[in-house]
């Protein structure tokens, strides 16, 4: 009986995989491997998708379709494909795909990232863009990477609720990691419906509302605390982002114009954490383990920072007293970008990539991670080389706010991060004072993980073993600057 069976399901797969490429070539719709009933292409996909989109282009090309259960998705994987739906027909891929973790976090997509585009997303992201802060001018081991979370937790916190917070005894951290536990996690809803059932029976859903309910009152008692503070000469002098939000919210109110409602604020605070929090420590992370990996390019950068502020030309922004730390971050955001796999967008109607077809509604991902690890354009493209980021390398005036589409770790056009220079700063400050006050070495119990640069997934791709690292302190007066 077992082997007619599974004769029988041969034929049947045979069958549908010929109807299909049948369809495929009728419609002109881009390039797409064999694939199995229900589950479609999913078979071919691992945890770390920007590998396994990587590898399947060397195969099908810049461009090619997989059926992700029933969704059909296009990935691309060239600069010039990045371009042409970014930039010439952003507006025909300027929207997100439905997801129905996205749309319990995000209280209905009312946050910037994922929210559908219209009015409200240019209100709600305006408010972002225009209101985040913009650039100023005995040693033992330590758990760098745990370090660094709360650090950057602190960091939102007090840019964002004006203080630290600790939700009802519960880490901040932490809930941010189940949150992006949930956000990576693959319900059968989102891409087989019929299955839909399985997600009650795992207890998915369940985890997604407790995740909700816990969010939904850290945010609330947020509210709350900035609502019977307002109206204080205090209040208005410590504004933080937070305080911002409700400000354009009563605005929005006396002037009968577009509403922010309570929900809206809270999922545009869940943004700000999520994409804030998981970027800047994720790139913090990468780049204090490639410095240790590369003692030449961690000795220059400890140098810049160390050296005299009378050296510098008062006249400078600090932006460009780092040249070699700002060339340090760009190379790793190159080599380990934020979102590998750029949030993914959706076709608004139906339109076409390179000469083929996209219907409406169609997913579309664009991997940023091998784009900038294409030998076209990069040379040397594994390895880590900060100098190709200074004005005499192959990369000098390449930068990473979306104009050029080789090097996007924070996306392009109108659905990129907005908080691309609040990011930046906070970046290079914390980078900045781990150089000047501390030497930094592996500690040698946990040398081989931290040398180890193996990927793995929460929100955004981290490093596998955390970062122990010796802090050795540095004295001033032990400076002494090369001839």
């Amino acid at each position: 009986m077992a082997p007619i069976f599974l004769s029988l399901l041969a034929i049947l797969t045979i069958l549908l995989t010929s109807l299909r490429l049948r369809r495929s070539q009728s419609q002109n719709l881009p390039p797409s491997p064999p694939s199995f009933p229900v589950i479609g292409h999913l078979h071919l996909l691992s945890p770390l998708l920007h590998r396994s989109i990587h590898h399947l282009s060397k195969d099908h090309g810049p461009i090619f379709l997989l059926r992700l259960g029933s969704v059909p998705a296009i990935f691309l994987s060239s600069a010039e494909l990045a371009k042409e739906a970014i930039k010439t027909r952003e507006i025909d891929f300027a929207t997100r795909p439905p997801s129905s973790v996205v749309d319990r976090l995000g209280y209905g997509t009312q946050d910037v990232a994922f929210a559908p585009y219209g009015p409200y997303w240019r209100r709600a992201r305006s408010a972002c863009v225009l209101h985040l802060p913009e650039p100023t001018a005995g040693p033992s081991p330590v758990n760098l990477s745990a370090m660094l979370i709360g650090v950057t937790n602190d960091i939102i916190c007090r840019v964002a609720l004006g203080r630290k917070y600790r939700p009802r005894g519960r880490d901040l951290g932490e809930m941010l990691k189940e949150m992006g536990a949930c956000l990576h996690a693959f319900p059968m809803k989102d891409f087989v419906p019929w299955l839909g059932w399985v997600d009650r029976i795992t207890g998915f859903d369940a985890r997604v509302e407790r995740c909700f309910e816990m969010f939904d009152g850290f945010l609330e008692e947020v509210l709350e605390d900035h609502l019977v503070g307002r109206g204080s000469d205090r209040a208005a002098e410590n504004a933080d982002f937070v305080d911002v939000l409700l400000s354009l919210k009563e605005q929005d109110e006396k002037d009968g114009g577009f509403d922010l409602g309570r929900d809206s604020l809270k999922a545009i605070i869940v943004d700000m954490f999520v994409a804030g929090t998981d970027t800047i420590l994720n790139t913090l992370e990468w780049t204090m383990a490639e410095l240790v990996r590369h003692p030449v390019a961690m000795r220059r950068a400890t140098e810049e920072v160390r050296r005299p502020r009378s050296d510098v030309k008062e006249e400078k922004s600090v932006d460009q007293t780092t040249d070699y730390l700002n060339a340090v971050v760009k190379e790793t955001l190159r080599l380990h970008p934020p979102f590998p796999m750029l949030v993914p967008r959706a076709a608004r109607r139906d339109t076409e990539l390179s000469g083929y077809k996209v219907p409406a509604n169609t997913t579309v991902f664009i991997n940023a991670w091998a784009i900038a690890r294409d030998p076209e354009y990069w040379k040397r493209p594994e390895e880590f080389w900060p100098e190709r980021f200074l004005e005499d390398g192959c990369g000098g005036g390449v930068d990473y706010r979306g104009q050029c589409f080789h090097f996007i770790p924070f996306g392009a056009g109108r659905r990129s991060c907005p908080g691309i220079e609040f990011s930046q700063v906070t970046i290079t400050c914390v980078m900045e004072n781990l150089l000047r006050w501390f030497d930094w070495e592996p500690a040698e119990e946990r040398k081989e993980d931290v040398l180890d640069m193996t990927e793995c997934r929460d929100i955004n791709v981290h490093k596998k073993f955390p970062l122990i690292l010796t802090a050795k302190p540095w004295i001033e007066d032990s400076y002494m600057p090369q001839l």
